[in-house]
């Protein structure tokens, strides 16, 4: 199924990003950090990406990717990153918050 890397980033993301609004968590407040942080990330695997797959390292089977790419990279590829930055953004604040933490 073309559209089942792309369903499975959805899936992941999708109850992370609905509780990031959560007042008493507070991410919305954090934006601009939560961003900075999400585009560091993103740059240095994205490069790492496209030098690894043009190399041959790995590749992406056409069966579950749509066929949009960029650099070589597919899409789904792209917002995996922004996708697991996020999630795991969010999961070290909501266990910051969570054991009292936050502040």
């Amino acid at each position: 199924m073309k559209t089942e890397y792309l369903i499975l980033l959805a899936a992941v993301g999708f109850f992370p990003f609905i509780l990031s609004f959560d007042r008493k968590l507070g991410m919305y407040r954090q934006t601009g950090a939560l961003l900075k942080a999400i585009a560091l990330v993103c740059l240095s695997f994205w490069i790492w990406d496209i030098a690894a797959t043009a190399r041959g390292h790995w590749w992406f089977n056409d069966a579950y990717v749509l066929g949009l790419s960029v650099l070589g990279l597919p899409i789904e590829e792209w917002l995996f990153f922004v996708v697991v930055s996020f999630v795991s953004i969010f999961t070290w604040e909501s266990t910051k918050f969570f054991l009292g933490r936050k502040q």
